[in-house]
């Protein structure tokens, strides 16, 4: 299912705050006990839990969520298939999403690199740039001149 896929791998240390359609075989370094936490589009519970996974050229910071957290524990070998990354407080972050899966993988993978980990890394903010208008001058509407008749003006 997953190994349908996984056409083309991706590499840890090639990802950017824009990246989409992620497929990779990485090594979950670190997993947090499962916390619970609202969600602010339902208002119902759900379970979390942080990742660390690396390969061979870096490292990054994962969430899954709910169903997903049982499917792999610290030091298992991880297939993740159309994840995309996140900037979650200045911090890259890979999120499975509604499309994304993780499962378990026997594909060997060698030495890790935790230490080019892209999550310690400030990120841009998500959405590009943010357009600085300045302080607005009276009678201007979002940067444009307000139009006014001659009659106004005399």
């Amino acid at each position: 299912m997953v190994e349908e896929c996984l056409e083309r791998l991706d590499k840890i240390g090639n990802l950017t705050p824009h990246s989409r359609g992620i497929n990779l075989v990485a090594k979950v370094v670190t997993k947090s006990e499962p916390r619970s936490v609202g969600s602010q589009y339902d208002q119902t519970q759900h379970q979390l839990s942080d990742l660390l996974i690396a390969d061979e050229t870096g490292a990054i910071s994962m969430v899954l969520w709910d169903e997903n957290i049982p499917k792999v524990n610290t030091g298992d070998t991880v297939k993740i298939s159309n994840a995309f990354v996140k900037v979650f407080r200045g911090k890259m972050q890979l999120n499975l999403g509604r499309y994304g899966k993780i499962e378990v993988s026997d594909e060997p993978i060698g030495e890790v690199n935790t230490e080019n980990n892209l999550s310690e890394k400030e990120s841009f903010q998500q959405g590009g740039f943010r357009r600085f208008s300045g302080p607005r001058r009276s009678g201007e509407r979002r940067g444009r001149p307000q139009f006014r008749s001659r009659q106004q003006e005399e």
